[in-house]
């Protein structure tokens, strides 16, 4: 999954040729670029990551004046965007506007629930986000005085977000909305972690690392300043929010798993079902759903299991994949760096003949930092930033390499999915097309984004993975696992099932460990709906990319299929589908 995943809703869009014909707006252009410049004073953070210097010493608080002058700000655009025809506009002017109308939108949905209550998961948070940074190799810059003094800034801000964010969990405590008790206890301890003033934090190592042209009184000033700042900014304030989690907040967190539970919870799931997969599915359609896809993956996997002449049932192969050495070879780090370099090395010649563009922005293999490690997933991707030759990193989590396996989260499609031709592939090519408005270029919604990660993990055979009966049935286990989801996160948010059953019921249908599971059933307790626009948006990929080769026979390619779908970037699904149709209307 992607470090910063943003929402947007669904609208239908039309193309005529009409329109085709019509030119650019100049107006519309500019109002699409004072959006993207305003947004990033609402979300600075996200403008880092998108390697947008201008606001790297912000950090806003939620207080009540900055909530209202987000309100303010979606709203005017919302009015900004009324006098628009879009008979009168070309097509991509058709997709922008109506991409900003559901980014917008999405925003505005889930306003009414008071997020602000719950700042704070385990997963995705700005306290995560500002030890991320602070590492000096991550997206915020290190390179100029100016850059280390807008970081010094930002480290001023996190003392106030922290205030904020502590206010607001106790307004939360008061009107019920709170975390599960199981995610507030794994919080606690990162917190205590990231508190510890400790030499050797990466939080230091920019002044470890200063670029060779700086003074010697820069150095001198900046080592002084950090050493003095960053323990009374981050470390005190994370230290803060430790003993606030652990005195006040772990005795109100609640018991329960699903959003249903708190106020208003019911349509507060119907909300995040419609701004993660941009459809208005019910909970109870996207449940049935998911045990449809169950059962269609699972006999896949009997036929595999049939094949390798496995006696067992499949919950035996699955443990006995968990278990068995061979599937756990490992014994250092760099044995398993060495193994995703492999899995690179493997499917880069086969890449051109599905793909006919690539990014030119670079691209990185790192393992996770251990600052993170122990509440992250298995493999995660940050995006990179061509300008400032930053690249795309994709980084796997390592705890104990001797308990790596290979086929549990199968690192072939962990790779595929996480980096290449998943999201580096989609994401850098994005970031990179500068013919569309820039918010289009640095935005997405999770259907899109992840809809196609999952997507191209079906394509790990023709790239020259999956060589192996065990990987094909580590692949089918990784589609398990996101059909999984549509039946735990309904489940869990539509109060049909608890925390412990929705752990049983994947590790019922897939080779994962407790440990595993849990880490995964919590994460969809800390963002509902999320995990639900993987397979939403894969299903839609493949429903259309079907109806192309029957509407279109031999003059349909797969490559070009590919890169219609890369060159137009990420869209509300109804977005997409029109785009698409109109694509293949098109194709000689």
């Amino acid at each position: 999954m992607t470090v910063k995943t943003l929402l947007v809703a669904a609208t239908l869009l039309a193309f005529s040729s009409q329109a085709n014909a019509q030119q650019n707006n100049p107006k519309l252009h500019q109002l699409f670029d004072d959006y993207f410049k305003e947004i990033n004073v609402i979300d600075p953070i996200n403008a880092t990551y998108n390697g947008i210097t201008g606001y790297n010493d912000l950090l806003p608080a939620a207080d009540e004046q900055f909530l209202k002058k987000k309100h303010d700000f979606y709203t005017k655009y919302v009015n900004l965007l009324k006098p628009f025809d879009t008979q009168n506009l070309n097509k991509e002017d058709k997709i922008s506007l109506a991409i900003m109308e559901n980014d917008i939108q999405s925003v505005l949905v889930l306003e009414k629930y008071h997020l602000e209550y719950l700042p704070i998961n385990q997963l995705f948070s700005v306290h995560l986000d500002m030890a991320l940074l602070g590492s000096g190799t991550s997206a915020q810059p290190f390179k100029t005085v100016k850059d280390y003094d807008n970081w010094l800034k930002r480290c001023k801000a996190f003392t106030k977000w922290t205030d904020v964010a502590i206010g607001n969990m106790r307004k939360g405590i008061t009107e019920g909305y709170v975390l599960p008790k199981s995610l507030t206890i794994k919080i606690i301890p990162q917190l205590e972690t990231l508190a510890k003033n400790d030499d050797h934090s990466s939080l230091y190592q920019p002044i470890k690392n200063f670029p060779k042209e700086f003074s010697e009184a820069d150095k001198s000033r900046l080592t002084k300043e950090f050493k003095e700042l960053i323990p009374k900014t981050i470390f005190a304030s994370n230290q803060k929010l430790a003993d606030f989690f652990q005195k006040e907040y772990l005795p109100k967190s609640r018991l329960t798993s699903g959003i249903n539970a708190l106020p208003n919870g019911k349509e507060m799931y119907k909300d995040f079902i419609f701004a993660n997969t941009t459809t208005h599915k019910d909970p109870e359609e996207v449940y049935q759903l998911g045990l449809s896809e169950v059962a269609r993956i699972t006999a896949e996997m009997e036929k595999i299991k049939t094949q390798i002449g496995f006696k067992g049932t499949l919950n035996e192969l699955f443990e006995f994949m968990k278990t068995d050495k061979q599937f756990m070879p490992f014994k250092t780090d760099k044995e398993i760096m060495d193994a995703y370099q492999t899995i690179y090395a493997t499917i880069k010649p086969n890449l051109p003949k599905y793909f006919g563009i690539a990014p030119k922005t670079p691209f990185e293999i790192r393992k996770t930092e251990d600052f993170r490690a122990v509440s992250s997933p298995p493999a995660q991707y940050v995006q990179g930033d061509l300008p400032s030759n930053r690249p795309g990193i994709f980084y796997f989590t390592i705890l104990d390499p001797t308990k790596i396996n290979m086929t549990n989260m199968d690192m072939e499609v962990l790779f595929v999915h996480e980096a290449i031709p998943g999201h580096h592939y989609q994401i850098s090519l994005q970031y990179e097309n500068t013919a569309v408005p820039e918010f289009r270029q640095k935005s997405g919604n999770s259907a899109f984004v992840e809809g196609w990660a999952l997507y191209t993990e079906s394509l790990g055979k023709d790239l020259g993975l999956y060589t192996n009966p065990y990987h094909q049935l580590g692949a089918l286990g990784a589609e398990m696992h996101r059909a999984i989801r549509l039946v735990v996160d309904a489940g869990l948010h539509t109060g049909k099932m608890t925390r412990e059953e929705a752990i049983k019921y994947m590790m019922d249908h897939e080779p994962l460990s407790e440990q595993v599971a849990t880490a995964e059933i919590e994460r969809y307790m800390a963002i509902p709906g999320q995990a639900l626009s993987y397979k939403i948006g894969q299903l839609k990929i493949i429903e259309l990319r079907d109806k192309y080769r029957k509407q279109l026979g031999n003059k349909f390619s797969i490559r070009d299929f590919h890169d219609a779908i890369l060159k137009g970037g990420s869209m509300p699904l109804t977005v997409f589908e029109n785009y698409m149709d109109d694509w293949a209307n098109n194709v000689q």
